[in-house]
């Protein structure tokens, strides 16, 4: 049971009232002297409970306040579930802690959920990367549409069966298939395709770690690129209506090698999308931000350095990041897959998700020592160990080049992005898959560099190139 101590009015408008013989005290700045107050009294509080939405609370106090506060004086913040999400009226009220998602929550985009579920439902659906972060919740929200069969395809066996066995113990009469394939098997890819018939391919398989894939540029282009030619071409090939190919901000103005082949796998399913002989499978990209809480992000990062006593590891002062959690990023590539678009000049375009406002890196880690009911710079230190090998201050959902357009879908713009001839591409790519096949670090990087020309390498991959240069002498 909870003790109520006070009541706080962060305005201040009911200071000095009682309810139910409980004080109003407030407002928000004066907080710190209440709670002293009380404890000077043998009354210490343990928790402040927040009863409000975050988005009403907002409109008169600011929750990062509340949570500093709450950081100072080694309380634990908690908020009360929204009672209209509550089961029935004498259900157990649960208190939860609030998290980073509800400082960085936006305000919900209203999707068009009929279409969402006209596409999905009774259609045979197949996902790759389907064990990832992206990949699993794209199939826990496919999976509640009624889809006909689900088809989860990863090269990591591990991930693959622990999807596999969250959603058939929740969606038994479902027909869900775990098959153990990696991007990169051109023949064994085009023959899941022919044996499962999916009607639409998500298709979330990639390599993601910047330093990693600076490090084995061959992996990354093998993976992001070529992966993505032969999960293209199979969908062509057994006439599969849609493949959605999830992309990342990364591929603007790459400043390393995984954004590079991301951009260079976007201009491949942009050139299939144009092409007149491939109007049998619409070709759709769709690009956004850094998620919360995937795996190799910075938030687990942070969470473990905070457990173990700090400090707290941000790369620069000034780096900021779009946020947007898995769960919404992957409801919005949903409703971009939806989107119809009419006329015949909208193919090719990368629909982009409207990821709000950046976020500095260092905001975020202060944020998460405050959640944890510690103070930073004071319990828990920042240190700066500077810009990784790859890594830009900044990233842009979209090229000054590229024009923006509304969709008429809320929360997704479309860009349209510099293209290619079909015939020139595949050229390109057969040229890069031989690269890879001799494993010419040097030519496959040269020969990214001329496809992507607004690709900047950093000076690790020069290194890469001229160690590579050695080796063959």
């Amino acid at each position: 049971s909870v003790n109520v101590l006070a009541i706080v009015d962060e305005r201040g408008r009911r200071t000095g009232r009682a309810i139910r013989g409980i004080p109003v005290v407030g407002p928000l700045d004066k907080l710190p002297q209440i709670l002293d107050r009380f404890e000077a009294r043998g009354r210490r509080a343990e928790a402040i409970i927040l009863t409000r939405s975050r988005d009403e609370f907002q409109q008169y106090a600011s929750l990062e306040e509340l949570v500093e506060i709450a950081a100072q004086q080694k309380l634990e913040l908690l908020m009360l579930p929204n009672l209209l999400d509550m089961k029935s009226i004498d259900a157990e009220i649960e208190l939860t802690p609030i998290k980073l998602e509800d400082l960085l929550q936006r305000a919900p985009v209203k999707l068009d959920t009929r279409k969402i579920a006209a596409m999905i439902g009774g259609k045979n659906v197949m996902i790759t990367g389907a064990g990832g972060s992206i990949g699993s919740e794209l199939a826990r929200q496919v999976a509640e549409l009624s889809p006909l069969s689900l088809v989860l395809v990863d090269a990591n066996e591990y991930a693959l069966y622990c999807i596999k066995s969250e959603l058939t113990q929740k969606r038994p009469d479902t027909r869900i298939d775990a098959v153990l394939c990696n991007v990169r098997e051109r023949d064994a890819i085009s023959n899941i395709v022919e044996t499962h018939a999916p009607h639409l391919i998500f298709h979330a398989a990639a390599l993601k770690h910047v330093p990693m894939v600076e490090a084995q540029p061959i992996e990354g282009i093998f993976t992001n690129a070529i992966g993505t030619r032969n999960v293209a071409d199979a969908a062509l090939r057994w006439k599969v209506s849609k493949m959605i190919m999830v992309s990342t901000d990364k591929a603007v103005n790459p400043a390393n090698v995984m954004g590079a082949t991301k951009r260079m796998a976007e201009m491949y399913c942009q050139a299939m999308d144009l092409d007149q002989k491939t109007c049998t499978t619409r070709f759709m990209t769709v690009r956004f931000g850094n998620v919360l809480g995937s795996a190799g992000s910075v938030v687990p990062l942070f969470e473990q350095q905070i457990k173990a006593g700090g400090p707290v590891t941000v790369t620069h002062p000034e780096i900021v990041r779009f946020f947007m959690t898995i769960p919404e990023a992957c409801l919005l590539v949903l409703q971009a897959a939806a989107h119809e678009p009419d006329k015949i000049d909208e193919r090719g375009r990368i629909f982009v998700l409207n990821m709000g406002s950046p976020v500095k890196i260092a905001d975020l880690a202060r944020n998460l020592i405050r959640l944890s009911g510690r103070r930073p710079d004071t319990d828990i230190e920042i240190a700066y160990t500077g810009l990784r090998p790859g890594e830009k201050l900044y990233e842009e959902l979209f090229d000054r080049s590229e024009t923006l357009s509304e969709t008429g879908s809320p929360g997704i713009l479309a860009a349209s992005a510099r293209s290619i001839e079909r015939a020139v591409i595949v050229r390109i790519f057969d040229e890069m898959q031989r690269m890879v096949d001799d494993l010419d670090v040097e030519g496959a990087l040269r020969l990214l560099q001329s496809t992507v020309p607004e690709f900047t390498a950093g000076p690790d991959i020069h290194l890469t190139m001229s160690r590579a240069r050695s080796l063959r002498q």
